[in-house]
């Protein structure tokens, strides 16, 4: 055998290439290390920060939400700035409270107190309170000439912005961080270097090197570790022993990552879902929940692994596995609650192998709830037209049949019958037309023509017209400002609920009753509301009287020709314009129906 020389001998080879490997890899490793140390150490400070504004903007939300028509309770302002002070750390510059009318109302900088009460200017902010949604960045201070960091997050009441909060943040002790770390591990490298030179011309003195490193590389792959590969030094028997032993490994490695690449596409699709999937072995235990079918059903998914799947789906007393097994329709699962509606559809198919042997049974859940509340709605609007059609239909078919049969020609009853075939007419006229505002309030081309108006004497003129009017002795009482205050909203559309909740109110006011108005102005709001001295609304269906064709009292209303869509589409009308409307009652004492409207005194200087 042909003797190898010394730069062709493994011992060179082996201490040359391996110390050009170790350096190349350290250098790999440092920047991918430093990278992702970087991402990290500004992650963990961003969500160190970011983990404490929720507290603060929940205690926001109770300030923002407080009604300061209270004289014992401070101002917005005052109370903000009590906020921010305790939230104040080392790492946190200054934190700003802007609201949505893009006013600073508090600043935990006790040298800015100034800019309260001030507009801001800043682009994010704007964005913030247009979008809802939150904007960071970093960037760098021209006066210290550091890194910081500013986020940017909306403050949500009910849904709507109601503010943001500004942060500003001293980011550039990570980067300080980031530098030490650094040096210290371009001392490690070094070191490791040093060490790795020593240790590789110790180990290429022997032959047995090689055969070690594939044992190592045979206990790794057992461990399933396939990412190493067997370095092929030479044409030897080792070499082709390696070369055999890395084809091996590749192969082993493809097959692995195939299984795992479905193992993940399977396990991807099921976090994924909308629909929650079970699954279980031939014996009926669960094996598999997903993260959706575990918060359907409420349960945790470590505890119900190897649970009977009938206890699970809490059909146990009506189903066994085997039953479960032949189920071919789904099964509808009722988990309402006295407050809430919860249904879903549950949908069965058995795992078989080509044998026909059951393997076990998949279980996907749809949640069929809001299906279900959609179709109620659907019979029981379908209903209640049919009724109150059918209701003047028929009437008006017995007056048409006598007049046919020879009352046409009685001078007295023939009046009698048409006028009231003629109001018959009108009620179906009005609640078809009502029908008709409703449906066009729901469709998305609905629009408001808004101009600005002193609401006091445009609530007064209403008023007015009502008091010269009423039939019945009803006395009004007027709790309104002496000052005008001017708000945006469409005259013609809020006359139409002004008008409907009056006619409600004298409707069901007893004689010799009395009809109160009231307007108080709140933080960003006005309130109005009309009171009566009625019959009432029984408490549990308080919530029902903004809820199409519901009537307190359906005999009285009728005769007197209310369709029951009028505070349906008061509640339309008064969220088009931005407010909300409700209803406050006692039984045997009257109603009170409440609604606000958007009122910006600063806008209203402006416009004045």
């Amino acid at each position: 055998m042909e003797k190898v020389g010394f730069f062709r001998s493994v011992h060179v080879k082996f201490v040359t290439i391996y110390l050009l490997l170790i350096l190349i890899a350290m250098q790999i490793i440092g920047v991918y290390f430093i990278n992702k140390l970087e991402d990290q150490l500004v992650r963990n400070f961003q969500q160190s920060i970011e983990g404490r504004l929720p507290l603060l903007e929940y205690s926001l939300v109770e300030e923002m939400m407080k009604d300061r028509a209270d004289e014992n309770i401070p101002p917005l302002e005052e109370e903000v700035g009590k906020l921010l002070a305790d939230f104040s750390a080392q790492d946190i510059s200054e934190v700003r409270v802007i609201n949505n009318r893009s006013l600073i109302i508090g600043t935990s900088e006790r040298n800015n107190q100034s800019i309260v009460g001030q507009k801001t200017t800043d682009v994010m902010v704007k964005r913030i309170l247009a979008g809802g949604k939150k904007e960071d960045k970093i960037f760098i201070d021209q006066q210290s000439g550091n890194r910081v960091w500013i986020l940017a997050t909306p403050i949500k009441i009910g849904g709507e912005v109601a503010g943001s909060i500004y942060l500003v943040a001293k980011i550039e002790t990570v980067f300080d961080q980031l530098e030490e770390i650094n040096q210290i591990f371009i001392s490690a490298t070094l070191i490791a270097m040093l060490i790795t030179a020593i240790l590789g011309i110790l180990v290429a003195r022997t032959i047995t090197r090689p055969i070690s490193d594939m044992k190592r590389q045979a206990v790794a792959m057992a461990k399933g570790n396939f990412s190493r590969k067997v370095r092929v030094y030479g044409e030897d028997e080792i070499g082709q022993l390696a070369i055999s032993f890395n084809y091996l490994t590749r192969k082993l490695q493809e097959a692995q990552a195939m299984t795992e690449g479905e193992r993940r596409k399977l396990s991807s699709v099921l976090s994924n879902m909308t629909d929650g999937v079970v699954a279980t072995d031939r014996k009926g235990r669960v094996i598999l929940i997903n993260e959706r079918a575990s918060q359907m059903l409420n349960v945790s998914r470590e505890t119900m692994i190897s649970q009977p799947v009938t206890e699970l789906l809490l059909l146990d007393d009506e189903y066994s596995f085997e039953d479960l097994l032949d189920q071919q329709e789904p099964i509808v699962l009722d988990y309402s609650t006295d407050d809430s509606l919860f249904l879903l559809r549950a949908n069965f198919s058995v795992i078989q192998r080509d044998t026909g042997f059951v393997n076990g049974l998949i279980v996907v859940l749809h949640d069929v709830t809001e299906e279900e509340k959609i179709e109620a709605e659907r019979r029981e609007f379908v209903a209640n037209v049919s009724h109150e059609l059918r209701t003047p239909l028929t009437t008006m078919r017995s007056y048409l049949e006598a007049l046919t049969d020879g009352a046409l020609h009685d001078k007295e009853l023939a009046p009698r019958f048409l006028d009231v075939t003629q109001n018959e007419t009108e009620r179906m006229i009005r609640l078809v037309n009502d029908l008709l505002k409703l449906s066009k309030m729901d469709s998305r081309d609905y629009e408001i023509n808004t101009t600005w108006v002193d609401f006091v004497s445009f609530f007064n003129h209403i008023i007015d017209r009502f008091e010269m009017t009423k039939e019945r002795h009803v006395t009004f009482k007027r709790v309104l400002p002496d000052k005008a205050m001017f708000i945006k909203i469409d005259e013609d559309k809020l006359t139409q609920v002004i008008d409907n909740i009056i006619s409600n109110a004298l409707k069901y006011s007893p004689e010799g009753g009395q009809v109160t108005f009231r307007l108080k102005v709140l933080d960003d709001q006005i309130q109005i509301s009309i009171s009566d001295q009625g019959l009432g609304i029984p408490k549990e269906n308080l919530e029902k009287v903004f809820e199409r064709f519901y009537r307190v009292d359906k005999a009285r209303t009728r005769r007197l020709g209310g369709t029951g869509l009028g505070l349906a589409i008061a509640k339309e009308m008064i969220g088009a314009h931005g407010g909300d409307i409700w209803a406050r009652s006692v039984e045997g004492k009257g109603t009170t129906i409440i609604f606000t409207l958007p009122y910006d005194p600063e806008q209203e200087d402006d416009w004045s």
